[in-house]
């Protein structure tokens, strides 16, 4: 089965790096979406259907922190999975965007088999899979 990503970042650089890394690890990616902030999200999720969110959480207009608490608040959205790519280092601030109902994270850098292998709990198990994954020393 191949599932539809969104990818929300504001750095159009890390976009192409995310959708190259999903290539990469051999994920089965039917199509590819792009965002540039949580608000620009919304509104593709609106005319698209995505089966997970990667979201950086750090943005513009609507960060990472408004954009699941904006899904979660709606019918549609609530289970739908978002996993956070983030340099967030503060574990506070990570708790909290689990809290608020991600279903996971993972910390740039980053190697393209950690997003496989949290991409595939995830989309094996959404319910019970909440996790965080972090590569040290990595490039991605």
């Amino acid at each position: 089965m191949s599932y539809n990503v969104l990818i929300v970042d504001d750095s159009k650089s890390m976009r192409k790096v995310l959708v190259k890394v999903l290539l990469v690890s051999g994920f089965n990616v039917g199509e590819y979406l792009e965002a540039s902030n949580g608000q620009e999200a919304l509104e593709m999720l609106e005319n698209h259907w995505v089966d997970v969110v990667l979201s950086d959480i750090h943005m513009p207009v609507m960060d990472g922190f408004g954009l699941i608490r904006a899904l979660r608040a709606k019918e549609a959205y609530k289970d739908l999975p978002v996993v956070f790519i983030t340099t967030e280092a503060n574990e506070h601030r990570l708790q909290e965007v689990m809290d608020l109902g991600a279903t996971g994270y993972i910390r740039k850098p980053f190697r393209p088999e950690s997003i496989r292998a949290l991409l595939s709990k995830v989309m094996g198990d959404a319910d019970e899979c909440r996790v965080a994954i972090s590569d040290e020393g990595c490039d991605f």
